[in-house]
């Protein structure tokens, strides 16, 4: 008996010292979290295809970044991300082995090692005035230290050293009215010339000495006319003005500094033209002018003279000018016709000699050719190669080489603008599981090796087929709806007017859709809404969300409305609905047969339009016409201003489903104390377990929750611009919590000695947001709570346990709340960019905020830190609680940062929606990078992990049931022994 206790205690001890050994794995990294890596729309690239080193192409970006791509698969070398104010104006190569970057409108210049990519120098330019910003690298530069770099900017020319950033020389060209337009610098000389227009009439040249600085000679001529500021250089000696009506091109020549005119009408080089528009590439000796809808291209002769020698569509996208072999210089043009995009390759001085033409097949549509950059390159036969890097209209890059697509990019994931998430598909009956899931013996062999792995005695291969394992079995990139909620789409819109489908599982993309509108090529201020969602008895219906664009920059350009089908990713309409869209309200309870939810468009005549445009959705919409209230804020103005429905449209219009609305109330804020800088509210889906919330006295505190609440911040007029810019004594920020509903000021806290930027998030009763104490030097964060009063009487909590209290009666926003705030504030170590907070299915876990740090990172941090209730010495009861002794500053876990040591460059935003199970939440975050993970705040209570060893617990079982019976049996021969003795 004894001997068998002792066995089974020390197969207790192993099994359970096995399961702990089995809680972390390094090989898990990555199963429930990705990220993906872009750079953005390219809009300046530079090839260096050297023999030596690998072949590769330096771009810049609109998203700021600077970056090194492999020429072979498109991969990412390097890259850096500059700020949002350091936008790149231009790049290029020196010595041959230094990327020099041009940045913040010709004030930031730098030198980054080519092969990985390390600041090498950085010069700061003075700047004086806003202007042009042109970098120049002379061609001899690129591998002779001897020549300096010329940079234009905020008024100056500066010349720089390209071995360590030294400032040679620097020449004032900030005289009122004058505006620098060209430097050029002739192969092999000494002379800068400075090519200028003063008051948009005149021509001035200025010739430098490179070495000096110092001016060698000036010369001007007045131009009849005036110039439109449209340029393009020709030659290091000319260069084609188009003139302010637009119709006369100017050739300008400043041989040995003689400033020379000579003008032609656009009309004597095509038939029937309108309005003329010099376009970017720069060719030699020629250029490309953009004519009613074409693209023609006109030769500049020795004297000036202008020949137009050729036109294109204008979907036609151009490089510039290449030298080839031979002393010979070409370059590409591209257009795209269906599903092929046409790549032609053309000498500038013969246009009838075609060096290339290829027609490659795309697989997707991706909209015209916006950018198209060449390089050359020898082939084995001796004879000329070329390959081309393209940009799409959807920003996509794209490398074409040999007539084929050597790899492709989608860069338009670096601009997202809106994100909402969808279900996916049900997996369909009569699916045999055997065909989807792993066999019995396979199921046998993996729960075997992963059992080897919690006893150490794996082998490196087999930790790789447990990975792999892992990866397959997890099921996580299956396109079919799963139990516990895991697997969901993410659809992004992107600031090309592009719906991506994302998969949570592994980040990859299942469909893509360009819009196209039938009204404008390219809408602009699009967003993303969720339009048909269906439930269990609509499920032949599949879901499709809405985006809202203008035709135009305005806020009265007309609206267009595209559906696109979350499943297939096909665009199901798309229409002009014929009016402007100043705002667009969501009825997320209002929805018809179809689960189509229903949607308030307001355009600038004051009216709504309600939308879909059927019967059925308007009876809906009037049988709630008296409850339907919105709001509209006019931030330049200060004025917040709530709506109410009044009447249809029917006397102004014959539109049934348009409505007018009346103003019900105005908030206005003092244009000389008060700018208004954020404004937010709650998710109209947000779930909220339950009002009550029992204090450590016993007592019960009903939380104010209500959808018509909004967060106001507003900030001096002084403190509205950058951290330090005032005094504390000018600047002070002022919080508001406004009804939308009646208008009324539900609670103001004032923050004297603060300014923004503020960023905050509202959720449930509570509101927290960030901002700088100029007094402390420091970053705070405020937490208010609002409770509601009226219901003390049930403040007991045997009542609230014995269903004895009131929180059924129907509340109005029209009655006067009788409600209290508890709030706190802290210090918080670092800048932000953006807050969220986790929202699970029933609203039960404990919610955790996802702060988006200056370094691009996320950081989770537990609600319980800004819980306005902390003290410095909690009682007993508060203790249980779990309320937190009071500190003056929230503490940075590096352990809570959800992104590990990854960073989301250019962070914009962070999304969150709930999976099934209640424990666990989606995180998606995105700006120039991708991040997503799945968190669950209050620890997996309701699940098992997904590496659960069910082998080792059958294995457990097992034998203590053997122990057990072997017990048992040693048990009954000592009793039988006993017996006979």
């Amino acid at each position: 008996m004894a001997m068998a206790l002792r066995l089974y205690l020390l197969l207790i001890v192993f099994v359970s010292s096995a399961i702990v050994s089995f809680s972390l794995y390094e090989d898990q990294v990555g199963l429930m979290d990705w990220h993906q890596r872009y750079i953005g729309k390219v809009k300046h690239a530079v090839f260096h295809t050297q023999k030596t080193g690998r072949k590769r192409v330096i771009v810049s970006t609109e998203e700021n970044v600077v970056a090194s791509l492999d020429l072979r698969h498109g991969e990412i070398f390097w890259r850096h991300v500059l700020g949002t104010k350091d936008a790149i104006d231009g790049v290029d190569i020196a010595l041959g082995k230094y990327v020099i970057t041009l940045s913040s409108e010709g004030s930031m210049l730098r030198a980054w090692n080519l092969p990985d990519g390390q600041m090498v120098w950085e010069t700061s330019l003075h700047s004086a005035q806003h202007s042009k910003s042109l970098l120049s690298v002379p061609v001899n530069l690129k591998f002779d230290k001897d020549y300096s770099i010329l940079v234009f900017g905020g008024g100056y020319l500066h010349a720089v050293s390209p071995i360590d950033g030294e400032l040679l020389w620097k020449k004032d060209f900030t005289a009122e009215g004058f505006e620098v337009q060209r430097v050029l610098q002739p192969l092999e000389s000494s002379i800068v010339y400075v090519l200028g227009f003063l008051h948009s009439s005149e021509a001035i040249v200025y010739q430098i000495d490179s070495k000096s600085g110092e001016v060698v000679a000036e010369k001007s001529k007045a131009f009849p006319g005036r110039f439109s500021g449209e340029i393009s250089a020709v030659s290091n000696d000319k260069v084609v003005v188009l003139d302010s009506t637009r119709s006369i091109l100017v050739t300008i020549s400043f041989v040995d500094g003689e400033i020379s005119f000579q003008k032609t009408l656009i009309s004597s080089l095509v038939e029937d033209s309108g309005e003329a528009e010099i376009l970017s590439p720069l060719l030699s000796n020629m250029l490309a002018v953009k004519v009613n809808k074409r693209t023609i291209f006109v030769r500049v002769g020795d004297q000036g003279k202008l020949e137009m020698v050729d036109s294109l569509s204008d979907e036609t996208a151009m490089s510039d000018s290449l030298p080839v072999a031979d002393d010979q210089v070409a370059f590409a043009s591209v257009h795209h016709e269906g599903s092929k995009i046409h790549l032609t390759v053309k000498l500038v001085d013969d246009l009838d000699t075609v060096l290339l033409r290829e027609s490659i097949q795309m697989d997707q549509h991706r909209g015209r050719v916006d950018r198209v950059f060449i390089n050359n390159y020898i082939k084995t036969d001796r004879s000329n190669g070329f390959r081309a890097l393209i940009v799409m209209e959807d920003h996509s890059l794209l490398l074409l080489q040999q007539g084929a697509i050597v790899w492709s990019r989608e860069e338009g994931l670096a601009s997202v603008t809106d994100v909402t998430t969808a279900e996916l598909p049900v997996e369909k009956d009569g699916v045999s599981v055997a065909k989807v899931e792993h066999t019995l013996v396979d199921w046998l062999k993996g729960h075997i090796l992963k059992l080897k792995g919690s006893l150490l005695l794996a082998s490196p291969e087999d930790v790789v087929a447990i990975q792999e394992m892992r990866m397959k079995s997890s099921g996580r990139s299956k396109l079919t709806r799963d139990h516990n909620g895991f697997r969901k789409l993410f659809i992004a819109l992107t600031r090309a007017g592009k719906l991506f489908a994302l998969h949570t599982g592994d980040g990859r993309i299942v469909w893509s859709t360009l819009l196209n509108s039938p009204a404008c090529a390219r809408p602009s201020g699009i967003s993303l809404y969720q339009w048909q969602v269906p439930h269990h008895h609509a499920m032949d219906e599949n879901p499709s969300v809405l985006v809202v664009g203008r035709c135009g920059s305005d806020s009265s350009s007309p609206g267009v409305l595209s559906f696109v089908d979350v499943y297939t990713g096909k665009e199901i309409s798309s229409s002009d609905i014929g009016h402007s869209v100043v705002q667009v309200m969501p009825l997320p309870l209002f929805t018809d047969s179809t689960e189509q939810r229903l949607h308030l468009i307001a355009d600038t005549d004051g009216h709504v339009h309600l939308y879909p445009k059927t019967p059925e959705a308007l009876g809906i919409f009037q049988r709630e016409f008296q409850n339907v209230y919105w709001y509209n804020v006019e931030g330049d103005d200060g004025i917040i201003r709530g709506h109410g429905m009044k009447s249809s449209c029917a006397g102004e219009t014959a539109d049934e489903y348009c409505f007018t609305t009346r103003e019900l109330w105005t908030v206005v804020f003092p244009s000389e104390s008060e700018k208004i800088i954020s404004t937010l509210t709650r998710k109209p889906n947000e779930v909220v377990h339950t009002q009550a919330k029992v204090s450590t006295d016993q007592d019960v505190l009903y939380k104010y929750v209500s959808r018509n609440l909004l967060f106001v911040a507003t900030v001096s007029p002084k403190g509205a611009g950058e951290i330090g810019s005032v005094t504390p004594e000018e600047s002070a920020l002022v919080v508001y919590l406004i009804d939308t509903v009646t208008g009324r000021i539900l609670h103001r806290l004032s923050h004297q000695g603060c300014q923004g930027p503020v960023h905050a998030v509202f959720s449930e009763n509570w509101v927290v947001y960030h901002y700088f104490n100029l007094r402390a030097h420091k970053y705070e964060v405020t937490v208010v709570e609002i409770y509601d009063q009226s219901r003390a009487e049930n403040k007991n909590v045997w009542k609230l346990v014995l269903g004895k209290h009131n929180l059924t009666a129907p509340i109005s926003s029209y009655s006067r709340p009788e409600m209290f705030t508890k709030s706190q504030s802290y210090f918080f170590p670092q800048s932000v960019k953006t807050i969220a907070v986790t929202s699970t299915a029933k609203g039960i876990t404990s919610k955790q905020l996802l702060i988006g740090t200056i370094g691009d990172q996320i950081l989770a941090l537990d609600k319980r830190f800004v819980d306005p209730r902390r003290t410095l010495n909690p009682s007993q009861a508060e203790k249980e609680e779990g309320i937190i002794p009071l500190t003056d500053s929230l503490p940075i876990i590096p352990q809570s940062y959800i992104t590990h040591s990854l960073k989301v460059e250019g962070l914009r935003g962070i999304v969150t929606a709930p999976a099934k199970l209640e424990s666990t939440t989606h995180v998606f975050a995105y700006g120039v990078d991708l991040f997503y993970t799945r968190l669950a705040p209050s620890k997996t209570y309701d699940s098992l992990t997904d590496d659960f060893s069910y082998a080792l617990l059958l294995i457990t079982i097992v034998a203590l049931v053997a122990a057990i019976y072997i017990t048992w049996a040693l048990s009954e021969k000592k009793e039988l022994s006993e017996k006979w003795r």
